[in-house]
């Protein structure tokens, strides 16, 4: 789940005002060269310069996936978030490896001004639906059997219920979730709150918050859909899973709720001790960019590095 706008908006301010905005695009023939920003800044100014727009190297629906990366990739953002400010590092990176990269914004229906300017506020079962009818369109444009789903927060959450329960199974290869929240999420004891609440007035933090954010209650432990997404275990047949994870998620807890045996589960600081990301960073972070290649392509693996993350502001 992203913290709110203004405090996104802030980061970009201390942390790189000035970097450039460049072009979207890409061919997996004639591989691109965008500059890979480590840091949410240019991503939050494009938002606030061309709101709604794919990120650099995503998007361009006459990519065609070459014989090493066969499946497109599709980039799915997190709460609050969308397609335009979620993936300033992930979609440069992804497309100067040589994918053809997607990203959506999802969620965003049924809502008041300005909420309906940010994306998955609509119940993730919905979402699951609009990433399917994506997913699909993307394999309609490419000619590809099978999309990869890299997703972040709820954007590694949502399409589980896509995989499980809508037919994504057979249509997803690799799934790679950083900051998911598979099992639910205490934040500082709302789900107890939650709970008790319900025991109490019969009102559900969820209810409170359906008017405006529907999925919101859904992300705590023992949420009616969290039960639905656990229930039988979380491995699809077919899919090769990577969570990711950092300690320091301060909206994820325990930070480790992505995880499930049959996946290949990460923890950031495990490789790096001297990272310090936490929910935002842990998205733009060198490490975290290094093991979704990793795992998009383990047989071609890069160099995993370890340096100093700075909690909101990246590299």
């Amino acid at each position: 789940m992203h913290l709110h706008r203004g405090i996104k908006t802030a980061v970009a301010v201390a942390s790189a005002a000035a970097t450039l905005l460049l072009g979207t695009g890409g061919s997996a023939s004639a591989v691109p060269s965008y500059p890979v920003p480590y840091t949410l800044a240019p991503g939050v100014l494009q938002e606030a310069t061309a709101p709604g727009t794919p990120p650099p190297g995503s998007d361009d629906f006459s990519c065609k996936p070459s014989a090493s990366h066969p499946e497109p990739v599709v980039l799915v953002h997190g709460l609050l978030a969308d397609q335009t400010d979620n993936w300033p590092t992930v979609s440069p990176l992804l497309a100067d490896a040589g994918y053809c990269v997607f990203s959506l914004t999802y969620g965003a229906d049924n809502v008041p001004f300005p909420l309906n300017q940010t994306g998955g506020l609509i119940p993730m079962e919905q979402s699951a639906q609009q990433l399917s009818a994506f997913v699909d369109r993307v394999l309609a444009a490419t000619g590809a059997r099978k999309v990869d789903l890299v997703g972040h927060s709820e954007g590694a959450t949502m399409p589980e219920y896509y995989v499980k329960f809508l037919g994504g199974a057979a249509k997803v290869d690799h799934y790679v979730g950083v900051a998911g929240v598979l099992h639910g999420t205490s934040v500082d004891g709302l789900a107890a709150l939650n709970q008790i609440g319900v025991a109490l007035t019969g009102q559900s933090v969820a209810a409170l918050l359906g008017p405006v954010c529907a999925s919101c209650g859904e992300f705590l432990t023992g949420s009616n859909f969290i039960r639905t997404l656990d229930a039988g275990g979380l491995a699809a047949p077919g899919v090769r899973y990577t969570m990711i994870a950092t300690r320091y998620d301060e909206l994820v807890q325990p930070y480790d709720s992505g995880f499930f045996p049959e996946a290949t589960n990460i923890t950031v600081q495990d490789q790096c001790p001297l990272d310090l990301s936490e929910h935002l960073s842990v998205i733009t972070d060198p490490t975290t960019g290094a093991d979704i290649l990793n795992a998009l392509d383990p047989a071609h693996p890069v160099p995993v590095p370890c340096q100093l993350v700075l909690p909101f502001l990246g590299e």
